[in-house]
């Protein structure tokens, strides 16, 4: 029994996760290529090893004919009929050679092709396992960055994840033996192996966050129709529900906040804000400008454009820390927003809309009665006087978010 070979397969079958069958493959056909290597002659060679005992034979297959004129390749039909009489003109018949004959060179050459194939087969097998990973979430461990490019390599399991300087978060610090979270953007078989690409920046990442934490969402209930993010920083997430007894909202949030909190944990902080879904684009665009309330929105839905009306004391608030808030509702509808306060609107004749003859034109929302009178929320029918607006934030009716602005 070659004890020594069938050791070594079940090791490589065990670490490489490749199959005996494959290996014993890879062995067979390293002996017919040390065979012909040391019998250049030979027209045909096989090589049977045995899966039990690891013991293995190579025969030069030789062709029955009247006249031999290549040793290695042809034999008498008179010789053949010594092995087996059955044997007639033009079959092959199976001679067995001694693989210690084989030289250093064709041994050699044999071992390059039991490397190379184990080599593609892992590489093969990676792809598989991580191709049906692409586009979901993964954990993995920090192991070491590249000081010239600022690449980072976190180990997945069986192969190593490229997290570019692009893809990852600034202000995040990533340190050696840190477990993250990653989002599997690509995978790639290349000269080198299987190139993984993941990311922390990919809105998607929040995506399937919120899958792996919600049940609702998991199971199709409720659906994530849209996400605008700016990693590190702010995220906003149009929810809806197939089934008219689930919030959508509350769903996400969870109780106390514990869903929306779990993945703002694993985003260092980052802050949520989790608004209705709408397939009216201007009740869409006024839910994405949250938490800051709205007058008016009248949606050009062939220009993807949008002028917003909001109440003086809410511009801030609608705008956002550095356009932030508006930024990311643009992205979230696909509309251009232009956004003015109450006073603006009114000094550039934009609003109230009425017509020409002096009438009041209704605007698709239904804000405004026909007498121009206020017929939205009661909050707003006034505008507030500066001395009691106060906090811009603690006036409006803020939607699920991981923190108020």
């Amino acid at each position: 029994m070659n004890a020594e070979l069938i050791g070594a397969l079940e090791q490589i079958e065990k670490e490489k996760n490749i199959s005996r069958d494959i290996i014993l493959g890879a062995v067979e056909n390293a002996l017919v290529t040390a065979a012909k290597n040391n019998y250049k002659k030979a027209d045909e060679v096989k090589a049977v090893v045995d899966p039990e005992t690891g013991d293995f034979h190579v025969y030069l297959m030789k062709r029955v004919t009247d006249e031999v004129t290549n040793e290695y390749a042809e034999i008498l039909l008179s010789e053949a009929q010594k092995i087996s009489g059955e044997f007639q003109e033009g079959d092959l018949v199976p001679i067995e050679v001694d693989s210690h004959e084989f030289g250093r060179i064709a041994m050699g050459a044999a071992r390059n092709t039991i490397i190379q194939t184990i080599r593609t087969e892992e590489r093969e097998n990676i792809f598989r396992e991580f191709s049906g990973k692409v586009h979901t979430v993964v954990t993995g461990t920090v192991q070491r960055k590249n000081a010239t490019n600022g690449t980072i390599m976190v180990n997945l399991g069986s192969a190593d994840g490229i997290l570019t300087e692009k893809e990852q978060v600034k202000g995040e610090n990533y340190r050696p033996n840190d477990r993250i979270k990653v989002y599997i953007i690509e995978a790639k078989v290349g000269t080198k192996g299987t190139r993984i690409r993941v990311s922390r920046t990919h809105p998607d990442l929040v995506r399937c966050l919120f899958e792996q934490e919600v049940t609702e969402i998991a199971d199709g209930t409720v659906e994530i129709k849209a996400i605008a993010r700016e990693a590190g920083n702010r995220t906003k997430m149009a929810v809806w529900s197939n089934d008219p007894d689930v919030d959508p909202v509350g769903a996400c949030v969870g109780m106390n906040g514990s869903r929306v909190n779990a993945v703002v944990d694993e985003l260092n902080g980052e802050k949520i804000d989790i608004i209705n879904w709408d397939d009216t684009p201007a009740y869409l665009i006024e839910n994405a400008l949250s938490p800051a309330k709205v007058i008016s929105v009248i949606a050009d839905s062939d220009e993807k454009t949008a002028k917003v009306v909001v109440p003086d004391f809410q511009l801030s608030l609608a705008i956002g820390r550095e356009g932030q808030n508006a930024r990311l509702a643009a992205r979230l509808t696909g509309y251009k927003i232009d956004i003015k306060s109450e006073t603006q609107a009114v000094e550039s004749g934009e609003w109230p809309p009425y017509e020409e003859d002096g009438e009041y034109e209704e605007d698709e929302e239904g804000y405004y009665d026909e007498n121009g009178e206020y017929t939205g929320d009661e909050d707003y029918a006034e505008e507030p006087d500066a001395a009691d607006a106060g906090d811009p934030a603690e006036e409006s009716d803020v939607p699920a978010s991981s923190e108020e602005e």
